[in-house]
């Protein structure tokens, strides 16, 4: 299947975009995504691909529904969900990481749904090259949840409109915690702003015909958490991701997430809720799943280096000793070497390839910290040298497999109904 990748919009503003497909034979239009000063910034298309071609524009979508009762935007909230399968296992948004040929990868092993990488809305709506760049999908990348981050409710609402064809969430980033978050005024940091809060969810909500979702983090005191969720749910949320930390609880190791909190927004809303925080393998899963009640989970650490986390496939550090676990004749370069082949396939900026790359072989590297160095060194990067790096660190040895034990996860009940 040919990726999709947004194009200039046209004049008509009744037609959304066209879609491209990138290759190393770039189409005019594209031509200048290939010569970046930064190698890095090059899209990492093969030789071998096809010459880009343009494909017929996207139906326009229906117009947004007119505005429904409280009771109805529940009913449509859960009827949607279950309309996507009631998927309960997500990749979760990382910046640069979550791009298509990862999602992909996550994909063949056990995710039922994926995030994009965080967008820029003010970027993303006035910039070509930002979104030929950023933005990729295909037929088979759904679920699918577009993420922007954003303080301007018609400038988010322009982004929105032009990816809402081709997903099926548009979700608003509410939990960044990050420095340049602070510094743009958006993610987590828009939590001492409520009311922009607000007004951002009630513009698409009211303007969008694809539902809208939100990803949070909590506040220190339950009660500004329970409030802030009930404030999303009534503004026009259709979906809430709760990330069970605070603002200033940026490290994963250091700090566990609260499945109490997410518990109680989960008992507190009507519409589907999910849960990000502690999950690595899939007992974390099943057991978050019993005691919080939530409609699913996301993962995003942890999916980093072991991208078959979904399909029951653990690393070494959380291989427990007993019955039903063992090697499961894959191991991290495996995975690598996949998602390789998806990027010949998918084209994404180097640079996402290079992050992927040390994440996965993070262990081999820690065994043949000269390969590392020989790949850091590494200016321009191909399909070719990577392959060869592979098969060097195989032939090295040190070999560390990933290991699989199976869990099968409840069946939970809802108000709305089984998911």
């Amino acid at each position: 299947m040919r990726p999709r990748r947004l194009a200039p919009l046209l004049p008509d503003p009744r037609r959304l975009l066209r879609y491209l497909n990138p290759s190393a034979a770039m189409a005019p239009a594209a031509a200048h995504l290939a010569t970046s000063a930064d190698p890095d910034e090059d899209l990492c298309a093969s030789a071998a691909a096809e010459a880009a071609a343009v494909e017929e524009l996207a139906p326009a979508p229906p117009l947004p529904p007119p505005p429904v009762s409280a009771e109805e935007r529940v009913e449509r909230a859960w009827a949607h969900w279950r309309r996507l399968g009631s998927p309960r296992l997500s990749v979760a948004p990382m910046v640069d990481n979550s791009e298509l040929p990862f999602r992909m990868l996550c994909r063949r092993y056990g995710a039922d749904a994926a995030y994009t990488p965080m967008l820029h809305s003010r970027i993303f709506s006035e910039n070509e090259k930002h979104r030929s760049m950023e933005f990729t999908t295909c037929k088979e990348d759904r679920p699918l949840f577009v993420q922007f981050c954003a303080n301007d409710p018609d400038i988010l609402l322009k982004a929105a409109k032009m990816v809402e064809p081709y997903c099926d969430y548009v979700d608003i980033n509410f939990g960044c915690p990050q420095r340049i978050a602070r510094r743009g005024n958006y993610g987590a940091f828009l939590m001492d702003n409520l009311p922009l809060v607000k007004s951002l969810v009630q513009n698409l909500s009211a303007n969008l015909y694809v539902p809208v979702s939100c990803k949070i983090r909590i506040f220190p005191q339950l009660e500004d958490t329970l409030a802030y969720a009930k404030m999303l749910e009534e503004a026009g949320a259709s979906l809430v991701a709760v990330h069970g930390r605070t603002r200033d609880q940026k490290d994963g190791k250091k700090f566990r997430a609260d499945w109490d909190a997410i518990k109680a927004v989960k008992d507190a809303l009507r519409i589907p809720v999910l849960a990000n925080g502690n999950i690595r393998h899939m007992e974390d899963v099943k057991d978050c799943l019993e005691y919080t009640g939530v409609d699913g989970v996301l993962s995003a650490e942890t999916l980093l280096e072991n991208p078959a986390l979904f399909a029951g496939f653990r690393t070494k550090e959380w291989k427990e000793d007993g019955d039903g676990i063992g090697d499961s004749g894959l191991d991290q370069a495996d995975l690598v070497i996949e998602y390789l082949k998806l990027c010949e396939q998918y084209p994404v900026p180097w640079r996402m390839v290079r992050s992927h790359i040390h994440k996965m072989l993070g262990d081999w590297f820690r065994v043949h910290p000269e390969v590392r160095e020989e790949f850091n060194k590494q200016t321009k990067l191909t399909f070719e040298w990577l392959h060869d790096m592979i098969m060097r660190l195989k032939q090295l040895g040190g070999r560390t497999p990933l290991y699989r034990k199976e869990v099968a996860l409840p069946t939970t009940t809802t108000a709305a109904g089984n998911v």
